[in-house]
């Protein structure tokens, strides 16, 4: 990979003591009838060429604690009500930065202390380019040229692996997966090397092999420069891996903090005993033909226990297909010569083929821009086929009335991969879940429309008064949470999940697939589960399809992919994952190479590979791709 050598501005000495720390810090929001305490009382030390961990369920407080340190609460809404966020400058010397100047912060923000934020979609500014909102940090705060900043922008994508690099710099956010957006945040906020880096969910969207290739990248900037880190995540394999401390926050405060073996080896309060106990293992269905339910660990009034019990997932009704899709492709014209004509394609999707039966859960997985979500939209109608075709219950999608197709969009619903980008920040949580029903006229009695709303919140983890909310007031976790909900709400029979629970932390995300599997045993709802985290797909799915640049390599039943994987990218995914055992490392061998692009000149397709059946049901792409 290229090397990013930008003219370090912060190469003073490193004062003696902790870079960043934060005393007694309490944030405050208004809301209806009063105030909510986000954050109270937190106290922790972040060191230069350390990383600090905070962890915890959504609605904690981790992400309002990043925001606050760089002062971005003052822009939302909250106020630093007490406390000290003391920061040991390298360049402007030690300062608390609750009350320093707005001028003296944004010479800070950016180029000091930087951040990777959880929603890449909201937080790129969608009017500009990947590469003008790059080299706009490095002209600010490097005071570098318009081109020496274009040329570090494009050394800076590939740094975070981005494919065709170069025609990504003046590409707009929203032509970018949800994936690739996540990529360009990292690579903006690495763009100044700065002191400390906050990365709330920086791994999220990615899949896996990305976020080894990330992780490595950020400890070798820690190396490098002595970067301390403060990673904000759901994922306790991250942790364990990337973690010399970790915070437990649970309800706004910390309930425990130490080094991270003591932490995974002897946790002490029974909500760090309950958040370890809720990570999936990568491996735990080894043997298993079928998903199964297992009981979860929850913590009700201070003490653990076992809610739920041991299921095996036997939903599969194999005799007639829900969905059939042959030889599915979709491609996309992104670049036309004078006339008009199109000049290049990006082969999103090639000759796909599956099935997925009633009370079937299908993963799709794959890096991020293989056309997992390509497949996803284009089952719901909001992206065109290019060829194919698509099957509900023996009826082509292509040939149906316009009223059939009405139905067929309230009987297959979508969560989407980014939550606040797919709410209407208008209108109130309570009002986007009711929609469907209205849309599609479920139920007509107000009254019976607000108690369902009422009755899907709280199937979600939430509380009915959260229907008076807006978006913008819950965490990220909590608006996939809205998502899920609303996606239930018209009582569909199969749902598409793009990435739906890849925004959660690991307690809400194993209730979240207790209530799907409950959900799937109950009415007999199919899933394509579309995700990249593997552990997760272990637990929930009864088949796996792998998917490389728009063709699938290799589909099987679970238990073929995970315990008897043949085609060599499978094998790649399955060793990158992240295992929740400090002191592991993955292999770094395994996680290099260029993902190639999908865009092609017109005329000069992609190979179609040729699956092979190697045993009853488990097919495997002939040519090797990785």
């Amino acid at each position: 990979m290229p090397a990013v050598h930008p003219a370090p501005l912060n190469a003073a000495p490193q004062a003696a003591g902790p870079l960043l720390s934060v005393r007694s810090l309490a944030v405050e929001f208004p809301v209806p009838g009063g105030r909510l305490r986000a954050v109270d009382g937190l106290s922790f030390d972040v060191s230069a060429g350390r990383t600090l961990a905070i962890v915890g369920e959504s609605g904690s407080g981790k992400s309002v604690t990043s925001q606050a340190i760089m002062r971005l609460t003052d822009y939302s809404g909250g106020e630093i009500v007490d406390g000290q966020i003391l920061f040991n400058s390298p360049v402007s010397g030690p300062q608390d930065l609750r009350l320093a100047s707005e001028e003296a912060m944004r010479s800070i923000r950016g180029n000091e202390i930087a951040m990777i934020f959880q929603e890449p979609m909201t937080s790129l500014n969608p009017v500009f380019t990947i590469g003008n909102q790059i080299a706009e940090t490095l002209v600010l705060h490097q005071h570098m040229t318009a081109a020496q900043a274009r040329a570090q922008a494009l050394s800076l994508l590939e740094l975070v692996r981005l494919p065709d690099a170069g025609r990504l710099l003046d590409a707009y956010p929203h032509t970018l997966s949800g994936g690739m957006r996540q990529r360009a945040m990292i690579a903006m906020a690495l763009a100044c090397k700065p002191a400390l880096l906050i990365a709330d969910e920086p791994t999220t969207a990615l899949d896996v092999t990305i976020q080894a290739q990330i992780l490595n990248i950020i400890r070798e900037l820690q190396r490098e420069l002595q970067t301390a880190v403060m990673f904000i995540t759901h994922d306790m394999g991250v942790v364990a891996q990337m973690a010399d401390d970790v915070v437990v926050m649970w309800r706004g405060r910390q309930v425990e903090q130490g080094p991270v073996d003591r932490i995974f080896h002897h946790p002490q309060h029974p909500y760090t005993r309950a958040l370890l106990a809720a990570v999936p293992k990568l491996g735990s269905q080894a043997g298993l033909a079928l998903p199964r339910r297992m009981p979860l660990v929850v913590l009700e009034d201070g003490q653990l226990r076992e809610v739920g019990t041991e299921q095996v997932q036997d939903t599969v009704d194999a005799s007639a297909p829900l969905l059939s899709v042959d030889q599915l492709t979709t491609r996309f014209d992104v670049a036309h010569n004078l006339l008009g004509r199109a000049t290049h394609r990006v082969h999103a999707v090639e000759a796909v083929s599956f099935e997925i039966y009633p009370g079937e859960t299908l993963a799709l997985v794959g890096e991020s821009g293989s056309g997992k979500s390509t497949i996803g939209k284009t089952l719901q109608q909001l992206v065109q086929a290019t060829s194919g075709t698509v099957r509900f219950e023996g009826k082509e999608l292509a040939g149906m009335h316009a009223q059939d197709r009405q139905r067929l969009r309230q009987e297959i619903q979508y969560i989407f991969q980014d939550p606040y980008a797919s709410l209407d920040p208008r209108k109130t949580v309570g009002f986007s879940i009711a929609e469907p029903i209205r849309t599609h006229r479920l139920l007509d009695d107000p009254r019976a429309v607000q108690k369902r709303v009422a009755e899907l919140l709280e199937c979600v983890g939430l509380r009915p008064e959260h229907a008076q909310r807006y978006p913008h007031e819950f965490s990220g976790g909590q608006r996939q949470r809205i998502c899920i909900a609303r996606a239930l709400s018209c009582n569909p029979r199969l749902v598409i999940a793009d990435e739906s629970v890849s925004a959660l932390d690991v307690s809400v995300q194993a209730q979240i697939i207790d209530l799907m599997m409950e959900l799937q045993a109950q009415r007999g709802l199919s899933y394509l589960f579309i995700t990249h985290d593997m552990a997760v797909v272990e637990k929930i799915s009864h088949r796996v399809a792998v998917m490389y640049l728009g063709q699938i390599v290799e589909i099987g039943s679970r238990q073929d992919i995970f315990e008897r994987p043949q085609h060599p990218y499978t094998r790649k995914l399955l060793a990158a994952v992240p295992v929740a055992e400090p002191g592991h490392r993955i292999d770094s061998r395994l996680i290099q190479g260029e993902i190639p692009s999908p865009m092609r000149k017109v005329g000069h397709g992609p190979e179609i590979l040729r699956l092979v059946e190697v045993n009853p049901g488990h097919r495997v792409a002939q040519a090797a791709v990785a």
